[in-house]
């Protein structure tokens, strides 16, 4: 039986935690800080869980997760 494929994309962008959930990066942290809130730079550090609808959209893309 042939390997089973991913999106590459997917692989790079979101990790999955030990209880199954799905952590991503924040977004708005690339360029043009200047212009952003010290707030909203700092809310944006770490990462964040996606929700449900989300995560079930991103696990299969990843079929082995």
């Amino acid at each position: 039986m042939p390997k089973m494929k991913t999106k590459s994309s997917a692989k790079k962008r979101f990790r999955l935690t030990a209880s199954g959930k799905v952590k991503a990066n924040s977004a708005y942290k690339r360029h043009n800080l200047r212009r952003r809130t010290t707030k909203v730079k700092r809310q944006a550090r770490g990462g964040l869980i996606l929700s449900a609808a989300d995560a079930r959209i991103v696990k299969s893309y990843l079929p082995y997760a």
